[in-house]
């Protein structure tokens, strides 16, 4: 059965992760199913487009090679938008999205590319596992937090399952998703180093289910990435900005699909997995384990930051009429021209557990 044809693209919008940028793109070289190309989005940054366009390009001095190319951003800044401007370029039959600052285990693409042997496949995530700046996970973090360091965190059901949506660094979608949905929605999601928003691709996701009530979006835990958490990502501080963030960007993506279908995933996760976290924590405290009051008290604030920022987002959204981003369509400049693409046999998830990223 012929695997699919597998587009990596890899946003990038600053120099001073060069060599992240570097490693990253190597990760997918080196993967045990070749991907069919790579596509570097520079996002609004001319110096780091040079850069890598001498870098990877064909000049004097260049690396040279052909399976790596390097595009500027077609669209508004953000990663929305960049996201977009490297689906419009791409020629492969599913399109795989890499952080700039992580790298894939060798199967990485093999497992996604497996999954989609069955034709209702749309999307299908991965693993991302923190890869710590001092080396080890600070004791007062909590693993049901993890997702503010874009990674996988504690709750989210293992194996090859079902899921509501995935987490859009270490994600692949099927061609069709965005002749469905248009494109990620610009305006929600991250803007270089401005407040740490998020959840465009949960809403991209939602948008997709509903067009395709049919369709069957996974994760496998099998598809493994690595993530860098720089120092300034292990403080508090930082963590309960990006968990207000992430409530004004819940409260977009509620106004945008309604608040039955942009919270149905939280509310499980807010009813089940932070409880156990708060209960883990204190008893750990109990025995005497470092850190248990501190992971307790990390998710009460964790949840409030974020009731917050979705009170604050709902009003705002509320006082202008209407949610602040757009589905721009995929940019004409950067598309290629239309690849003869293989269908691929029917084939059946492993296993479909109630269970939402």
């Amino acid at each position: 059965m012929p695997r699919p044809r597998m587009s990596v693209v890899i946003c990038a919008y600053t120099e001073d992760r060069w060599d992240d940028i570097l490693a990253a793109v190597d990760s997918v070289r080196g993967q045990s199913l070749p991907a069919h190309e790579t596509l570097l989005v520079v996002d609004h940054n001319p110096a780091l487009l040079r850069r890598l366009t001498a870098h990877y390009g064909d000049g004097p001095g260049a690396a040279g090679r052909e399976d790596v190319r390097v595009l500027a951003n077609a669209g508004p800044r953000g990663l929305s938008a960049g996201r977009n401007t490297g689906v419009a370029a791409s020629t492969g039959e599913v399109i795989a999205f890499l952080d700039d600052d992580a790298v894939a285990e060798r199967d990485w693409l093999h497992h996604f590319a497996a999954a989609y042997a069955d034709p209702r496949v749309l999307a299908v995530g991965g693993r991302t596992v923190p890869v710590w700046a001092s080396r080890r996970r600070p004791p007062w973090f909590p693993e049901e937090f993890d997702w503010v360091v874009g990674c996988t965190y504690r709750g989210l059901p293992p194996g090859r399952v079902r899921v509501r949506n995935v987490l859009g660094g270490n994600a692949s979608f099927r061609r069709e998703a965005f002749e469905v949905t248009g494109g990620f929605a610009t305006g929600i999601g991250r803007d270089g180093d401005r407040r740490p928003l998020g959840c465009e691709e949960t809403e991209l996701c939602i948008r997709l289910s509903r067009a395709r009530p049919d369709a069957v979006l996974l994760i496998d835990d099998r598809a493994v990435i690595h993530h860098k958490v720089p120092p300034a990502r292990e403080r508090f501080a930082y963590f309960r900005a990006r968990a207000y963030a992430e409530g004004l960007s819940k409260a977009l993506v509620a106004r945008s699909v309604g608040a039955q279908a942009g919270l149905s995933a939280e509310r499980r996760y807010a009813a089940r997995v932070l409880p156990a976290g708060v209960a883990r924590g204190l008893r750990d405290a109990l025995l005497g384990r470092p850190g248990g009051a501190g992971r307790a008290g990390a998710i009460v604030a964790g949840v409030a930051a974020a009731a917050s920022g979705y009170a604050v987002g709902t009003s705002r959204a509320r006082g202008t009429g209407g949610a602040r981003f757009a589905v721009a369509a995929l940019p004409e400049a950067a598309r290629p021209p239309e690849p003869t693409r293989e269908k691929t046999a029917g084939g059946s998830p492993t296993r479909t557990p109630e269970g939402a990223a």
